[in-house]
């Protein structure tokens, strides 16, 4: 069913997409909610809608509870997914990002040598990945920008060192501290509370400087500590090992397939697939594609997995990794 969305709708979206806060945000939200046709073809862009005005909602609380005049960041998402690298001073979440990454961020052995986000762009096959490393979050260190930037992400890193013995006490200590602002490191899908109050974001624990003498039995003691909380990836940034599996274990904790496209009688466009939350159909891919395909979309033809080369689908077709797709409008 065409969503049918009207002039306003599409003035209040232009709106939204150059705000520079979040009550901004939030006033475009509620005109574009309230200039929705509301019916079953736009169930999906009204759940979508209500997620957002809840991050905006919850965004402004915390630009209330910052210092005035205080620095704020905003980092627009980028690529597959938006990663945080997260942890307490010194654990090496500034190597890891140049390890992974072409950033360039300082790295040195004092505390706190990051003092602002600093984001790089991670290649995994032909798709890109955005990573963030923040400022490390201490018990009684953590900005409200920083919050607001993790309560956005995809996925975090909460990365622990092994060089010293009260590496798991200190990054335990940086959990506490993001439940303050009730948010909370998880392994299920990042998503909102029911009520729109409470943020999971999907973790991965990354134990870090597996090169230094006993880091074995600093790993036992993180392992005792946190249990099977989080999935563990063992790395040394300062080597290399185990970088590459991290990689490839950040991508696909994303939940996200690469689509490739193609125009009638053309070959497909290998070089830059799009990426949609696995259980997306031919229609949601549409909309991520460019918003007015949602009214105009007819059918499409499919290559790939269970289906037969060049096959038509209905718009409730559910793609799978690699496949290509032909729309028709």
């Amino acid at each position: 069913m065409p969503a049918n969305l009207t002039p306003q709708y599409h003035k209040a979206e232009e709106a939204y997409k150059k705000a520079t806060t979040a009550e901004e945000r939030l006033a475009c939200l509620k005109q574009m909610y309230t200039q929705l046709p509301k019916h079953k073809g736009t169930e999906k862009l009204q759940a979508d809608l209500k997620t957002k005005m809840a991050e905006a909602k919850e965004a402004i609380e915390q630009e209330k509870k910052a210092p005035k005049g205080g620095v704020s960041y905003k980092i627009q998402s980028q690529g597959a997914g938006q990663v945080v690298l997260l942890g307490p001073p010194n654990v090496g979440k500034s190597l890891i990002l140049k390890r992974l990454t072409k950033a360039t961020p300082e790295v040195a052995a004092y505390p706190f040598t990051t003092r602002e986000p600093q984001p790089g762009m991670m290649a995994w096959e032909d798709v890109f990945v955005q990573l963030v490393d923040l400022p490390p979050i201490t018990p009684d260190y953590l900005e409200a920008w920083q919050g607001n930037l993790i309560r956005g992400a995809d996925l975090a890193l909460l990365v622990v060192g092994l060089a010293d013995d009260d590496g798991a006490t200190r990054t335990l200590e940086a959990v506490t501290k993001l439940a303050e602002i009730k948010t909370h490191l998880d392994t299920g899908p990042t998503r909102l509370s029911d009520d729109g109050r409470e943020r999971f974001i999907k973790t991965l624990l990354v134990a870090n400087q597996a090169d230094v003498a006993d880091a074995d039995l600093r790993l036992e003691l993180l392992r005792a500590a946190v249990g099977q909380r989080w999935p563990l990836i063992v790395v040394s940034a300062e080597t290399g090992a185990g970088m590459e599996e991290l990689r490839t274990a950040i991508y696909q904790s994303l939940g996200v397939i690469r689509v490739y496209t193609k125009q009638p009688g053309k070959p497909a466009d290998r070089t830059s697939p799009f990426t949609c939350p696995q259980g997306s159909t031919v229609i949601d891919l549409a909309g991520i594609i460019h918003r007015d395909l949602l009214a105009s979309f007819k059918s499409a033809r499919i290559w790939g997995t269970g289906v037969f080369d060049g096959q038509t689908v209905k718009r409730d077709h559910v793609l799978n990794d690699g496949d290509i797709v032909e729309i028709h409008t």
